[in-house]
């Protein structure tokens, strides 16, 4: 593929496809995503389909689990290949396999219900009694060396048509000025000089053989309704053969010789080539983020392999693609960690910024779950595999970025329209140049002084109408989105901030209002009782006991600090238990001193409801009591209120009807907090505070971090309604929140940014997924996609100047005034730079620097 029109042509081809539901391809990856029903139709369908109508294609991945593709190593003459047959034959499970000698890939489609894929290579290794050694190919890594075959080939094809045109060039310039070459030049041999069955010679190969994949490719394009730039390069290079060869033909015939142009198709061919390559060149560079990200994982791993009994027998190295869940696999300090799971033995730190953009080290100890892909820094450490494949973090962020990158901003609808009627635009536009200029001339409009040595008016027409030809490029128009979309999801996701697409990114260089949820966002999410006055003759033990045994059956974060805050006073403070009772497991403690519950039901917003010794219990605010007939004293609502007012939630518990006390709860701010909301601010972007909290408090916290626009006492479904008023007036609304509770507002907003998600990224509700707890990758979030699409404005704006200025160059439009005339084969390198300046431009995106919160107040709208 080589243009936007190739992509429309590629789509429109799998779309109409039986069983196709959803197909999209990628320019700057050369990849497409489709989506279909394998009960009608097949892979291999799908594959000769694009192959039928003129492209290339093989399938890279598929989220089948059937299928593994393994190198083997091992194979040298048929009877290596005989036995690795029979041994395949032989093994349970195996339903179908194809060994290609030459690549040295075994494909194996089997049955993984019977046969695992590691039990698959150990029987095959242990088949061949240690002969053939096999490892796993990784997707990404044979896409990665099919992108360096294709720059490889391209590279070749440069060569051979600069070595082929050097000569050519070297024949028309600089040897009629060497005597003795001249005069072996012009010598006739047969009815053509010496030099012009030279030129004809290597630049028929040029044209034919270096030059055959534009006519392949300009072929398939027309042979599917559509044009491309193949279909330009194609037509220029050949009206400039074609009209030499006519040329000679013409003057054996008649005796007179026009001039031949047969270095401008081949110099023509050369500097297309030369921007392909280097365009193949940068291209990879924009991708260098997913082979980035594919390099985390290590090759290998350590298994323990464990008797019955649970001691260890061995360890083996295994190929880390075939980890299973349940393995349990040691890490040597200094060594990745190849899978997700969690710490069944030892301690050390592991260094997980690569992931999650969390520069600290973070402690590991047993039970604590652990990230493929990460350092282990000091200690030895055996951990057992839970997540592997796809549902591996490592591997879903690289599926979010392909995914991104997949997918196409609606700017780039623009480009598919201008692609699309390109072509034929400027094809009309090489005609009527050819009959303005030949006319023109015809009439005497222009002296026969403007006309080349041994000339004619059309020659003189032609050469013009070759230069609007070959000059005209929608290469640069089609590349001027997804690069920069390509290279901003890659930037965003070594920052831990992960992008579902260029729509979110298109959008969120608009944002106009952010919604912030308060806790676990704004606030730390970690509730703390600071306060808890009894209101009753019950003491302050017995009041927390009564409170707590309520909470315990929620998973609210306030229940919880609750719970945490009774259990700390009777087993710390009250020294209520013996020491051998304190160093027990906290199960233990749970059901020593908590009371029995019956009929607990959570009711959101408000609070919780139970029995204990058969009297109602209710924990929860103002709302709750009122509903439930309970009435708030006096003194008891002026102490809730100093509460709130000094920004901590009041929580108010009732025991048979009659409130008995009060818990002030506080969740501290995160020290980012002020600092970023004045930022935004001076983004030109307005804050907004929800809260299911009450009024008071929602506004010490809004007044703590700076926020004007508060809205208080939300109920967890109601935030979507915020959302939806602020979208009233068509601004684009952010919601930034812990994508759990906030799943409804995070998908009504224009951009959800799910924050703090760690290890849970396949938060479907979020457009943006922030990996750290850290409100400055909003500020990151949006200035990433202000500076990307600042980026596609210039390489939209570059690549339309580049053709309004160039086509009337090249048509001749200031040649009367100014002189100013391009030679097709100049015509035909700026042609070949213009894509390639594109993707360089896109490329500076790399330097990307995150603002800091030194820098964020400096920010200023543009």
């Amino acid at each position: 593929m080589t243009c936007a029109a190739c992509v429309n042509s590629v789509e429109g081809i799998l779309r109409n496809l039986p069983g196709v539901k959803r197909a999209v391809v990628a320019l700057a990856t050369s990849l497409g995503e489709v989506e279909y029903d394998p009960t009608v139709i097949t892979k291999d369908d799908i594959v000769n389909a694009i192959e039928d109508a003129g492209f290339e294609a093989s399938l890279v991945q598929s989220s089948e689990q059937d299928k593994i593709i393994l190198g083997v190593a091992g194979v040298f003459n048929e009877q290596d290949v005989q036995l690795l047959e029979g041994i395949l034959s032989s093994l349970k499970g195996v339903r179908q396999f194809r060994f290609d000698r030459i690549s040295g890939e075994l494909e194996v489609l089997f049955d993984p219900e019977v046969v695992s894929s590691r039990s698959l290579v150990d029987g095959i290794e242990g088949g061949s009694n240690g002969k053939f050694k096999l490892h796993v190919m990784n997707p990404y890594a044979r896409m990665t060396t099919k992108d360096v075959e294709e720059t490889s080939n391209m590279f070749q094809l440069f060569t051979s048509s600069l070595f082929l045109s050097i000569p050519v060039f070297l024949i028309r310039v600089v040897c009629p000025h060497i005597p003795l070459l001249d005069a072996f030049l012009l010598w006739r041999c047969g009815p053509f000089s010496m030099g012009d069955w030279l030129k004809w010679a290597l630049v028929s190969v040029v044209q034919f053989v270096v030059g055959k994949r534009f006519y392949i490719a300009a072929g398939r394009a027309l042979r599917n309704g559509s044009t491309n730039m193949d279909v330009l390069v194609a037509l220029g290079t050949s009206a400039s053969y074609f009209y030499s060869v006519g040329a000679l033909l013409y003057g054996a015939v008649t005796g007179f010789w026009s001039p031949t142009y047969f270095e401008t198709s081949a110099m023509l061919i050369t500097f297309v080539l030369l921007g392909k390559y280097l365009e193949c060149l940068a291209k990879g560079k924009t991708s260098d983020a997913i082979k980035k990200l594919v390099e985390l994982a290590p090759a290998t791993a350590l298994l323990i392999v464990k008797e019955k009994g649970g001691n260890i027998i061995r360890e083996r190295e295994i190929d880390a693609l075939l980890i299973q869940p349940g393995d349990i696999l040691k890490v040597l300090p200094g060594s990745k960690l190849a899978a997700d799971g969690v710490v069944v033995w030892g301690s050390s730190y592991v260094n997980e910024s690569m992931v999650t953009g969390e520069s600290v080290p973070v402690l590991k100890e047993v039970d604590s779950p652990v990230i493929g892909g990460t350092i282990n820094l000091h200690g030895a450490l055996h951990i057992k595999a839970t997540k592997v494949g796809s549902e591996a973090v490592l591997n879903q962020i690289i599926s979010l970025v392909e995914t991104a990158q997949m997918s196409k901003a609606s700017i780039q609808k623009f480009a598919d329209f201008v692609a699309s009627v390109f072509v034929p635009t400027v094809v009309t536009l090489a005609l009527f140049t050819l009959l303005g200029w030949y006319v023109a001339g015809v009439v005497g409009a222009y002296p026969e002084q403007w006309l080349p040595e041994n000339g004619n008016y059309f020659v003189f027409a032609l050469m013009f109408s070759i230069s609007v030809v070959v000059i005209a490029c929608p290469c640069a128009l089609g590349l001027a989105t997804p690069t920069a979309v390509m290279v901003a999801t890659g930037v965003g996701a070594n920052n831990g901030v992960l992008i579902k697409g260029g729509d979110a990114l298109e959008r969120a260089q608009k944002v106009k209002y952010v919604i912030f949820d308060k806790t676990g966002t704004l606030t730390q999410g970690k509730a703390k009782v600071t306060t808890a006055k009894v209101f009753s003759g019950m003491d302050r033990g017995e009041f927390l006991t009564l409170v707590a045994s309520a909470e315990a059956s929620s998973e609210h974060p306030l229940a919880k600090a609750i719970v945490e805050y009774a259990r700390h006073f009777h087993f710390f403070d009250e020294n209520s238990l013996t020491e051998d009772a304190q160093n027990s497991s906290n199960g233990s403690l749970v059901s020593a001193w908590l009371l029995d519950v019956a009929e607990f039901s959570a009711l959101p917003g408000r609070g919780i409801q139970c029995l204990i010794d058969g009297k109602r219990v209710l924990v929860g605010n103002r709302k709750l009591l009122m509903e439930s007939g309970v009435n708030v004293p006096t003194h008891v609502e002026n102490f809730v209120v100093d509460l709130e007012e000094s920004a901590s939630t009041g929580i108010l518990a009732a025991y048979d009807d009659n409130v008995i006390g009060v818990l002030g709860v506080a969740d501290p701010l995160k020290r980012e907090a002020a600092v970023v909301v004045e930022g935004l601010g001076k983004m030109g972007i307005r804050p907004v505070m929800v809260t299911g909290d009450n009024w008071r408090t929602a506004q010490a916290v809004a007044r703590e971090v700076g926020i004007q626009d508060v809205r208080a006492e939300v109920m967890p479904a109601g935030k979507a309604d915020v959302v939806c008023s602020f979208q009233k007036d068509g601004s684009i609304v952010a919601m930034v929140g812990d994508g759990i509770n906030d799943s409804p507002a995070l998908a009504a907003a224009d951009v959800g940014m799910a924050i703090g998600a760690g290890t849970d990224i396949a938060i479907e509700a979020a457009d943006y997924v922030l990996m750290r707890n850290n409100l400055e990758d909003v500020i990151t979030a949006i200035d990433l996609s202000r500076k990307t699409f600042s980026r596609i404005r210039w390489n939209y704006v570059f690549a339309m100047a580049y053709n309004v200025i160039a086509i009337p160059i090249a048509a001749g439009v200031f040649f009367p005034s100014l002189g100013i005339k391009l030679p097709p084969w100049a015509a035909g390198a700026c042609m070949a730079l213009s894509s390639v300046s594109v993707v360089c431009s896109s490329l500076l995106l790399r330097r990307y620097k995150k603002p800091r919160l030194t820098t964020i107040l400096e920010i200023t709208v543009e």
